[in-house]
């Protein structure tokens, strides 16, 4: 138990396959109650399939476990209709501070630009976050979420996946046309199908220890290298919500886990980090301690025929830079609307497979980013850490040795520029809404009043069309925009605008502030094809309706 959070405990009920003793058939089945498997039921069931989540358990991640979401998990989120009780929740913080010893050496500010709708990162317990996705999946009719189903069985027959389920009242039988797996590092199916994770584990153990007291710290990531009060050691330190702060300590390989989790052990460590900050009289309670390693390594492919790997199933990272839930949510954002397209029959199964490509590269920059920042915070050697010393004593005065400190890379979205689902430019841009770019968000204005630009698109492909003056648009192009509505994967259009209103019915955007026009280079009748998971497919500066439906054809495989 936890002083701050009492664990829900969610209702069992008995699976209809064994009331009626039958065998059921679902479009898609996703295993893992967790941030990953819970977003990609919700994010399939606002899109109008039914979707059944299968969980082992009966309530939220035990520990606060992963507590930072990104900025780009929001907007995800967003979408979902999940992050505005995250934010107000969590605490939101743009800027990180490193320490060498007792001084400030570098600083960063996740968000620089104004206008975002989103801050950089929040912190939140995990437990909050799965109980946010869980009422949010319990509101949708077209998800069926058993709890204490566990999953014993797995075969890809080809046509379909079928599974065998463990209850407290028997096991049962069902199959599905897809299977998303999102059952955790571990991965018991994972592990049923013979597949395996290759990569490093690092010698290396951390204590974390969430401790409830009241502490005036500024809501930021507070990072030291060899501080005093745990010398030739890190320490992390964040806050959380419920006056909950999360502290990390480097132990070191030798540390004995059982040993260092014991509280006569923990608040010595604790008392002497207060202190040196001048709060050694401050009251602390401890609330949850753990030890940890951890790994970076991944699935040499994501998809494995009918089978679709997401999370922690598929790749795991160090939690410096807080990339693991941060980009398991992105996979499911990635997978979903090209399961959607494929189950319509809108595109062929072939699809999918770029899900398996877009989310490896992304997997690979994480894993890349998290090794680096791992070799930095625990080096290997005398000498590696004689040059991790002396870039941090740079720091402070030279910005060639500040870009070298690495105290973990934080999550950010990949630009998917590799992908095979792109058009590439034969345009001149300027800027970095570059074809595989997630969208920059922006303000704009429409009739219902002030609006923001990622919260007007999503779920969907659409056209992101620039004119001065939206009343201006001739008729025949008005037209031809309208009509790309019928196209065989329909597409919706935005006119982006400074004032008007499109005719034709087409929805108009005000960029009132300019931030759009900016953001995206914007010339008069410049346009942009954009993805469901509101990345860019292609762009060109005027509108010609066979190129779009061409890049269109390219990016759902039908080309």
């Amino acid at each position: 138990m936890l002083s701050t959070y009492n664990y829900p405990k969610f209702e069992y009920r008995r699976p209809p396959e064994l009331a009626g003793q039958r065998d059921g058939h679902y479009p898609v089945v996703v295993v893992g109650a967790g941030p990953v498997g819970l977003a990609a039921a919700i994010d399939l069931a606002i899109q109008g399939t039914p979707v059944v989540l299968l969980d082992n358990d009966d309530t939220v991640s035990i520990g606060s476990r992963g507590v930072c979401y990104a900025k780009r998990a929001l907007e995800i989120m967003d979408r979902l209709g999940c992050a505005e009780e995250m934010v107000q929740k969590g605490v939101s913080w743009n800027v990180g501070r490193t320490f060498f010893r007792e001084e400030e050496v570098f600083n960063f500010n996740l968000c620089p630009q104004p206008d975002h709708h989103r801050p950089g990162m929040i912190n939140l317990q995990q437990y909050y976050l799965e109980e946010h996705l869980v009422r949010r999946a319990q509101s949708l009719p077209n998800i069926d979420l058993r709890w204490k189903n566990n999953v014993i069985g797995v075969a890809d027959e080809g046509e379909r996946v079928a599974l065998r389920v463990e209850t407290p009242d028997g096991a049962y039988s069902l199959d599905a046309d897809w299977l998303v797996v999102a059952d955790g590092a571990r991965s018991p199916i994972r592990h049923m199908m013979g597949l395996e994770v290759e990569g490093k584990i690092f010698m290396d153990r951390f204590l974390i220890a969430d401790v409830v007291m009241k502490a005036d710290y500024p809501a930021e990531r507070w990072f030291w290298f060899d501080p005093p009060f745990h010398p030739n050691q890190s320490v992390l330190l964040h806050r959380q919500a419920d006056n909950v702060w999360r502290i990390d300590f480097q132990l070191g390989w030798r540390a004995d886990p059982e040993e260092e989790k014991k509280p006569e052990n923990v608040i010595p460590r604790i008392k002497a980090m207060l202190a040196a900050k001048g709060n050694e009289e401050r009251e602390f309670e401890l609330e949850w301690v753990s030890v940890y390693t951890f790994q970076c390594r991944r699935m040499h492919e994501f998809r494995h025929g009918r089978l679709l790997f997401t999370g922690d199933a598929a790749h795991q990272v160090s939690p410096f830079g807080a990339r693991g839930a941060n980009s398991g949510i992105q996979d499911s954002d990635n997978l979903v609307w090209k399961l959607k397209l494929v189950l319509d029959g809108k595109a062929p199964p072939a699809l999918l497979d770029t899900y398996s490509e877009e989310r490896m590269f992304a997997a690979d920059e994480n894993l890349v980013n998290s090794t680096r920042s791992t070799d930095f915070i625990t080096p290997k050697s005398a000498v590696s850490k004689m040059f991790r010393n002396a870039v941090l004593g740079l720091a402070k005065d030279y910005p060639f040795a500040r870009a070298l400190v690495n105290s973990g890379r934080l999550s950010v979205p990949s630009f998917l520029t590799e992908s095979r689902l792109n058009t590439p430019d034969a345009d001149v841009f300027a800027g970095v809404m570059v074809p595989g770019a997630p969208l920059d968000d922006a303000p704009c204005e429409t009739p219902g009043g002030e609006q923001w630009l990622l919260q007007a698109t999503g779920n969907r492909f659409q056209l992101l069309y620039y004119a001065p003056d939206a009343a201006a648009i001739a008729p025949v192009d008005a037209a031809a925009l309208a009509a790309l509505a019928d196209a065989p994967v329909a597409v919706e259009v935005l006119v982006v605008a400074e004032r008007g209103t499109a005719p034709g019915g087409l929805k108009t955007l005000i960029d009132s502030r300019e931030r759009i026009r900016e953001r995206y280079d914007l010339q008069p009748a410049t346009t942009y094809l954009v993805r469901p998971d509101q990345h860019v497919a292609a762009r060109w500066r005027t509108f010609d309706a066979g190129l779009v439906r061409a890049a269109l054809a390219r990016a759902t495989c039908n080309a």
